[in-house]
C-alpha cells in the first residue's frame, strides 16, 4: 500500500473534553499506536511518519488542546501537562473503547504527556517511547535551566515571538527552530501558555519505576550536544534503560520520516508487552 494513499485516507475526527475540543485522526489497520506531538506542534507534524507506520499500525494523532484544530473552550490558559495526559486517555478510551495496552510515542512535551499518562493509567502502555522530553528539573543544574526558561517568556512577554525563539535557539545549539509541517502556526500560544508549564513539570520517575521495561527512552543523534538532550539522559539513567538514538534532531521524525519510522518500528515490537 503506498503511504501516500494511506496519510489520504486519515479518518478525521473530533472529541468533546474538559474545556476544549480535541482533533484527531486515525490511519491504517494493526496494533493501535498513538503518537503525541509536543511544543507548538500539531497533528501534521506525523503525517509522513504517520502514513509510513500505518501500514501495519491503527495510527492515532491529535492536536494538542489549545494548538491549530483543538480549540479551547474559553479564552487562553496555561498549559498543564496532568490535563494533557486527560486528554490522551479520553482519546484512547473513544478510539478503542475498554480496550487493552497500546503502543505510545511522545516527543518533546508530548513525551512528558506519555510518561504522565503511564503512570496514571499503566493498564493502557503495552510499549512506550519517549523522545526528549524536555524534563529540566531532573538535571543537577535545574534551577539554572529552569531560569532561562523564564527568561525566555520574560522575552517574549516584552519584545515578543521572534526575540524570544531567538533566545529559545540556544537549547538547539543556538539554530533556529526548523520549519515543520503544521495546520496553523501555534508559536505564540505556546510561548504563552505552554513552554513554561511543560518544561516546569517534573516526570515521577519512581512511580515509572515499575514500568521500565514497558518503556525505551530515545534522543536524537544530532540532538546529543544540545541542551534539549540532556533532560534524557538522565530520565535513561534513572529508569535504568539504555539511552537510544533515533536518527535526526530533536524533530527527526519529521525530517527523516522513512528511516525513524523503521527503527520506532522495531523498538516499540522488542519491548516486552509491544
Amino acid at each position: 500500500m503506498d503511504p501516500l494513499e494511506t496519510e489520504a485516507r486519515a479518518e478525521v475526527g473530533a472529541l468533546a473534553v474538559p474545556g476544549a475540543t480535541l482533533h484527531y485522526e486515525v490511519r491504517g489497520t494493526g496494533p493501535l499506536l498513538l503518537l503525541l506531538c509536543g511544543g507548538n506542534s500539531d497533528a501534521a507534524v506525523f503525517d509522513r511518519l504517520a502514513a509510513l507506520l500505518a501500514t501495519d499500525h491503527r495510527v492515532v494523532t491529535v492536536d494538542p488542546r489549545g494548538n491549530s484544530r483543538s480549540r479551547l473552550d474559553g479564552p487562553p490558559v496555561d498549559q498543564r501537562i496532568e490535563v494533557h495526559a486527560d486528554d490522551a486517555y479520553r482519546l484512547l478510551e473513544r478510539v478503542s473503547p475498554g480496550g487493552g495496552p497500546v503502543r505510545v510515542f511522545g516527543s518533546c512535551s508530548g513525551g512528558l504527556t506519555a510518561l504522565e499518562l503511564a503512570r496514571r493509567h499503566p493498564e493502557r502502555i503495552a510499549a512506550l517511547v519517549v523522545h526528549e522530553p524536555p524534563a529540566f528539573g531532573l538535571l543537577p543544574d535545574a534551577a539554572e535551566r529552569l531560569a532561562f526558561i523564564d527568561g525566555v517568556y520574560e522575552t517574549f512577554r516584552r519584545e515578543g515571538v521572534g526575540a524570544a525563539m531567538a533566545a529559545f535557539s540556544a537549547l538547539f545549539g543556538g539554530r533556529a527552530a526548523p520549519e515543520l509541517p503544521e495546520a496553523h502556526d501555534n508559536t505564540a500560544f505556546f510561548l504563552a501558555h505552554m513552554l513554561r508549564p511543560s518544561t516546569h513539570f517534573l516526570p515521577d520517575v519512581a512511580a515509572l519505576a515499575p514500568l521500565a521495561d514497558r518503556i525505551a527512552v530515545a534522543g536524537g543523534r544530532d540532538s546529543r550536544t544540545q541542551a534539549v538532550h540532556r533532560p534524557v539522559e538522565v530520565l535513561a539513567g534513572r529508569l535504568g534503560v539504555r539511552l537510544l538514538e533515533f536518527p535526526g534532531g530533536h524533530v527527526g521524525y519529521a525530517k527523516w520520516p522513512g528511516e525513524f519510522a523503521g527503527l520506532l518500528r522495531g523498538v516499540l515490537a522488542g519491548l516486552p508487552y509491544g
